[in-house]
């Protein structure tokens, strides 16, 4: 066996299982940084599906990941309309694409997360970081 199909065979596996290699990160128009960290095989949601995700996120500071302040780990997946404003922008924005079984990072600027109002621990104009699992799409 040559040095370069040992090479192929750990990507030959993951794609196999359905798993993809981490994506580079993408900013989009309204400054919302995404990386998919796993890319699943399922249905892609689009905007006015509803999707369940698990996610757990962090306040962004410094360009490091601070303070966890929310997580559906601690309880059920949370369910909602994409696109339809029921979140905050850089979610409807930031998920759109994603396939079922897909991990993705999302760093969300103040201006697309609760922007000059503080919500909760997330203090005024407070940049996010979420990490978003896509696990169903309806």
């Amino acid at each position: 066996m040559t040095f370069r199909s040992l090479l192929l065979v750990p990507v030959a596996a993951l794609m196999l299982a359905g798993t993809a290699l981490a994506s580079d990160p993408v900013v989009l128009p309204d400054g919302t940084q995404i990386e998919d960290i796993e890319t699943g095989s399922g249905a892609v949601a689009q905007a006015g599906q509803t999707v369940t995700v698990h996610y757990t996120g962090w306040l962004y500071v410094n360009d490091e990941r601070g303070p966890k302040f929310d997580s559906s780990h601690d309880g059920d997946p949370f369910t909602f309309h994409l696109g339809a404003g029921e979140v905050i922008k850089g979610w409807d924005v930031g998920l759109v694409g994603m396939k079922v079984g897909s991990v993705r990072t999302l760093i969300i600027p103040p201006e697309s997360g609760y922007g000059a109002e503080a919500s909760g621990p997330i203090p005024p104009n407070s940049t996010l970081l979420f990490e978003v699992e896509l696990v169903g799409v309806r």
